[in-house]
């Protein structure tokens, strides 16, 4: 995960401060939670503290909701989103094998180090061009 990333996934604020940054109430925000649409984490003392993320998936909500789609709809948008997620990662691990990855990182490094014989590559490249 990117250094921004890791981040803005850091739980951090209080709900007193996502209720400012979203202009929200605490009873919208406990509510989006119910439903599942944001879900904070809770420190030692079981208050809840959200992330950046989380203050952004608030401000979506509140634009998808001003659109005119209800509750249902947005949970089916985020339902949505998930499974494309999930799809796409599955289709990356479906790409590369382990069998790949090492033979992709055997060749790099005998790229790098030089034991291979560069005369071949060469032939190969002047028969394309």
């Amino acid at each position: 995960m990117k250094e921004k990333e890791l981040r803005r996934s850091l739980s951090v604020l209080p709900i007193g401060t996502v209720m400012k940054l979203t202009d929200l109430s605490a009873r919208q925000i406990r509510y989006y939670e119910q439903q599942g649409l944001v879900i904070p984490e809770r420190n030692e003392g079981n208050r809840r503290m959200y992330s950046l993320n989380n203050v952004d998936s608030l401000l979506e909500i509140k634009d998808y909701l001003s659109e005119g789609i209800n509750m249902a709809g947005i949970r089916q948008i985020y339902a949505q989103q998930k499974e494309e997620e999930t799809a796409q990662k599955n289709r990356l691990q479906q790409s590369l094998t382990d069998k790949d990855v090492r033979r992709i990182l055997h060749e790099e490094l005998e790229a790098v180090s030089g034991l291979t014989d560069r005369s071949q590559d060469l032939d190969i490249h002047k028969k394309k061009l």
